[in-house]
């Protein structure tokens, strides 16, 4: 659940690249608002949290396509129109 800044480096850019990583891209992006800081209860950053932050700093968020509860807009439902024959 916490790794440290070495751990998310590697999961990152991988273990060839992790310590010039952490050398010229940490304090850049550490200074970002939203991403994670180190707890220092846990020693380490949360990596749910670091994975959050890259998906919004990637674009890559999934965004959600239902409608909120009671935020339907029934205009857009779609209706089949047939006609009913008495039978």
């Amino acid at each position: 659940m916490f790794a440290s800044d070495l751990a998310i480096a590697e999961a990152i850019v991988g273990r060839d690249n992790a310590e010039r990583w952490m050398r010229e891209r940490l304090p850049t992006l550490a200074s970002k608002p939203g991403f994670p800081a180190i707890d220092d209860f846990h020693g380490g950053r949360p990596v749910a949290l670091v994975a959050r932050f890259y998906e919004s700093y990637l674009g890559t968020a999934s965004s959600t396509t239902t409608a909120l509860p009671g935020k339907a807009d029934a205009s857009q439902w779609k209706t089949k129109s047939r006609s009913r024959q008495p039978g």
